[in-house]
């Protein structure tokens, strides 16, 4: 593919300090339990945030108010669309439509859930810029084999079926998915979960590569402390649905504040 053709697949490029998303007061509630209190949070142009805690701290319910699978009980998720920040939760249907199509993308940790296993890899690829009314085979096939050869897949898996992909294989495929319609920003909710040692690493190594050459944006939960050191800027720790510690990853795991991030740290260190 050509440089031409890559700059019109590539995301818009943000190079300011205003945030790309900014969530305030942001709650989730399922009856009387708590999914997420109170959360605040900007997202910027090119930053990795890790979200960490343990099982039913809230990181999933955080991570899908944000991407606008899940609406709050309360708070506003505020999104950039070219110059203005849009809430997610009150624009008009089409309009959020286009963003949860476009601008946002979304890598869950079952790849069931973000992948047609009925349907090939490239028509998986294809099937986003399909929705935004692309219907030029040539250049479906294209975007698809782009994409497919950016996520280190084989091109000869082209027209295979998801379910002859591998573990690891699944989850560069969401990537490669999502990434065709130029996403500003990318949720990932533990990603490596299921992966061995080896898978992990070359996926993460995957991730870095892309976030520095794109610009992409990630937001990710994880349970593991050294995935987010790998890959992330930022941490935010999460207990009982709201965030008891932030900042930037060294400075939390080196020197950490709170009593339950001293004990998630400790307790990585002593496994």
């Amino acid at each position: 593919m050509t440089s031409a053709a890559f700059d019109r697949l590539r995301p818009t490029a943000f190079t300011d300090d205003e945030p790309i998303v900014r969530a305030r007061g942001l709650t989730r509630l399922y009856g009387t339990r708590v999914g997420c209190l109170e959360v605040d949070l900007d997202v910027f142009p090119g930053e990795v945030v890790a979200v960490v805690g343990e099982s039913g701290s809230g990181k999933t319910t955080l991570l899908r108010c944000l991407s606008g699978l899940s609406p709050p009980t309360e708070g506003t998720v505020l999104y950039r669309n070219g110059t203005d920040l849009v809430d997610l939760y009150q624009i008009d249907a089409s309009l959020r439509r286009r963003l949860l199509r476009t601008a946002i993308g979304v890598v869950f940790q079952r790849p069931e859930e973000g992948i047609r296993m009925r349907v090939s890899a490239g028509g998986n690829i294809c099937e986003r810029l399909l929705a935004e009314g692309e219907r030029r085979f040539r250049r479906l096939r294209e975007a698809a084999s782009f994409w497919m050869e950016r996520v280190e897949l084989d091109l000869q898996r082209l027209d295979d079926l998801p379910g002859t992909y591998s573990g690891g294989m699944l989850q560069r495929l969401q990537i490669a998915k999502n990434l065709a319609t130029n996403p500003r920003i990318i949720f990932m909710d533990e990603p490596t979960s299921g992966l061995d040692v080896s898978v992990q690493a070359r996926f993460l190594d995957l991730m870095r590569r892309l976030v520095r050459e794109l610009g992409l944006s990630v937001v990710m939960v994880t349970h593991d402390l050294a995935v987010a050191r790998l890959l992330a800027h930022r941490l935010l720790v999460m207990f009982q649905g709201r965030i008891v510690e932030h900042g930037l990853m060294d400075r939390v795991l080196d020197d950490p504040q709170h009593p339950y991030t001293q004990l998630l740290v400790s307790s990585r260190l002593t496994v």
